[in-house]
């Protein structure tokens, strides 16, 4: 078995991953706010995972064990806040959106070293500001609890593109589609599609940092064209794959 790590401080700081390198299993009895400011961030806890780009940050909440994935060249920005302070008033991991001026705020702030000087307390009270009007995202991709739905979800994250339907699906692993839908709301609090959807962009943003076209992205993660990958990836995320890939 693993050990699950205790760091009882959160670090505030900048570190590089390479592709495919990984943080294991770890808690903080801080709050902890975990941007890639280059690349694309994958942080998984025991009740599902949240893939972040450029444009989206991850609250992780004090006492959440969690492990964090790279994919790409990955440029770390760890944020740690005291476990007194929640200036967010969340209690579960959430994807937070990302602009601009948040953006070189983070930058700046975990690039300097804290010398507890006047100015960095300034930056740092501009920084939890601009957090508190971030808009939450709904990005995050629930695991099953329930045996029967694991079984369903590993077919699909072993292949997003599979295109079957419930009803498909429901006959391999024995079920109705009737009560694959009442377990997808009761366990995972969205319906098959959402789910599905959800998915497939955390696919699609994994490929996009290792440079897939945006065609090939769109046939491996299922959708039916490109242009219809494209629509559903602008109205999630706020901008084209072919931009995000230059971001």
């Amino acid at each position: 078995m693993t050990q699950i790590r205790h760091e009882p401080v959160a670090p505030t700081r900048t570190q590089s991953l390479a592709p495919g390198a990984a943080i294991d299993a770890h808690h903080h009895d801080d709050h902890q706010i975990v941007y890639a400011g280059r690349g694309v961030l994958a942080v998984t806890t025991s009740t599902g995972s949240w893939v972040a780009p450029g444009t989206r940050a991850i609250w992780v909440p004090a006492g959440t064990v969690h492990a964090h994935q790279a994919h790409g060249e990955l440029e770390l920005h760890l944020v740690g806040l005291p476990a007194t302070e929640n200036p967010l008033a969340l209690e579960t991991p959430t994807v937070l959106a990302v602009g601009p001026l948040l953006r070189e705020l983070i930058v700046a702030y975990t690039s300097t070293q804290d010398d507890n000087s006047p100015e960095r307390a300034r930056l740092r009270a501009v920084l939890l500001d601009q957090l508190r009007a971030s808009p939450k995202q709904p990005l995050h991709l629930p695991t099953p609890a329930t045996p029967l739905l694991q079984t369903l979800c590993d077919i699909l994250r072993a292949d997003p593109a599979d295109s079957r339907t419930l009803a498909e699906l429901g006959r391999e692993v024995g079920a109705s589609d009737r009560t694959l839908s009442r377990l997808f709301r009761s366990d995972l609090g969205m319906t098959f599609p959402q789910w599905r959807t959800q998915l497939r962009l955390q696919q699609a943003l994994v490929l996009l940092a290792e440079n897939m076209p945006v065609t090939a992205v769109a046939h491996l993660c299922g959708w039916s064209s490109a242009s219809a990958f494209i629509d559903v990836f602008r109205s999630t995320f706020g901008h084209t794959p072919g931009a995000h890939s230059r971001c």
